[in-house]
């Protein structure tokens, strides 16, 4: 039987105080949207993601999933009743995009809860550690006879701690019904999905509902909102390296993206930054303060403290990478070294070569890139400016100070500098 999800992402950032998509907003350098998609993607046959007008940069974090468009915001069941043509003849999910932490475990929980086959429709429910204004779920028994929000309950109901955590699931067939069936009642005139649980009862359907831990449930409308959560994913993260055989310092001060790759061994000092597509390989040392984003780190490197990789940095292995230097779109070659205040950008470095502080590769000219190219066992003089497009042959030796602008052939020493000129006797001169 196929099992699709829906997902509700149509809203605006405006208690975000953004333009952007609320579903857009990024936590561990990915949209929201992509956290919740990557773990239904484990779990259902189909996703379908429903966004708001004019909402294009959404449609494509979506990416080869199905979308739909809202046209007018009329509420949740309005927006799940939008995508109704792609139910499909199985069971449907309909999920949240701004609950992204919701995991793969509780997303197959839920779906094996109405595979039991003796509720007709399943919530996810959670039991927050302050409910506050959180709707209630009140049960009979292992059922859910209605969800109360917390304006409307009494003092008896608002004492529950259970409460409504969004999302839910049912057969594609009744999921259809019931939507069509809400009506927008109340004061706002929405429709809204959590109607459809007192519709199924008066259809003598059971409600059940599995309890997801709170963490995984948070739902994300502000600013504040979203930097609980991302504390709680990087949490998760953090977690997840230790659990792996990554050895951290200080992990409270290390910060990792939804997709960082490490390997065991790889040791990471305080105050690390990973952006996007970081993947750091065994015995690998990430030094404090230094920030990755897009890059290979292979095994036994050493980077920082202080260093920035940029995308496309592919630092061989036993390379030295040290403290202010940044790399960009360059391969540095096994056993190189740049240890200090040095710019390498769109090159390739042969491996034991040696790169002195101050060096830069001049790489823009003002219109276009280009690129550096420097030898296996190469010796690089501080504050030497290498002028791309450049060749560095094998066991070059390349003066401090120098500025090269032509290519130096093997075993040759380059020395591009003006000749020092000592004025004697400077005090007599008037």
């Amino acid at each position: 039987m196929e099992k699709v999800a829906i997902i509700l992402a149509a809203g605006l950032g405006t208690r975000m105080k953004s333009a952007l998509p609320k579903a857009e907003h990024r936590l561990a350098g990915a949209p929201m949207l992509t956290h919740l998609l990557r773990a239904a993607e484990t779990v259902f046959d189909r996703i379908v993601v429903v966004v708001g007008p004019s909402m294009d940069s959404l449609a494509a974090i979506a990416g080869a999933h199905e979308v739909v468009v809202q046209r007018e915001r009329l509420g949740t069941a309005h927006a799940a009743l939008q995508a109704v043509q792609k139910f499909g003849q199985g069971t449907v999910a309909i999920l949240y995009a701004d609950n992204p932490l919701v995991s793969a475990g509780t997303l197959r929980a839920l779906r094996d809860r109405l595979a039991a086959g003796d509720a007709g429709l399943v919530l996810l429910g959670t039991t927050p550690p302050a409910p506050g204004s959180y709707g209630r779920l009140v049960t009979e028994g292992d059922y859910v006879t209605r969800i109360v929000e917390y304006a409307d309950a009494t003092e008896a109901e608002r004492a529950i701690r259970f409460c409504n955590a969004g999302g839910l699931m049912a057969s594609a067939l009744d999921m259809t019904c019931w939507l069509h069936a809400v009506q927008p009642l109340n004061k706002k005139g929405e429709y809204y999905l959590t109607d459809i649980v007192g519709i199924a009862r008066d259809e003598g359907k059971r409600v059940a509902a599995i309890e997801a831990p709170f963490d995984e449930c948070m739902g994300i409308n502000s600013r504040a909102e979203l930097a609980a959560a991302e504390a709680v994913l990087q949490q998760r993260l953090r977690a997840a390296a230790l659990e792996s055989g990554v050895a951290m310092l200080a992990p409270e001060t290390v910060f990792f993206s939804f997709d960082t790759e490490l390997a065991p061994d790889v040791s990471i000092g305080p105050y690390v930054v990973f952006g996007p597509g970081v993947n750091i390989a065994a015995g690998a040392e990430i030094k404090a303060f230094s920030h990755l984003e897009s890059c290979i780190v292979r095994e036994g490197a050493i980077i920082g403290p202080y260093a920035r990789l940029r995308p496309g940095a592919d630092i061989g292995q036993a390379a030295h990478i040290g403290n202010f230097v940044e790399v960009k779109a360059s391969k540095i070659g096994k056993g190189a070294k740049a240890n200090h205040l040095s710019y390498i950008g769109d090159a390739e470095i042969g491996e034991k070569s040696n790169i002195g502080a101050g060096t830069i590769t001049c790489n823009y000219d003002g219109k276009k890139k280009h690129k550096t190219k420097i030898g296996a066992h190469v010796f690089v003089g501080s504050n030497t400016s290498l002028v791309a497009p450049v060749k560095i042959g094998d066991d070059a030796l390349i003066a401090a100070g120098s500025v090269i602008t032509e290519d130096v052939e093997a075993n040759a020493l380059a020395i591009a500098r003006g000749r020092q000129v000592n004025k004697h006797n400077r005090k007599a001169v008037k």
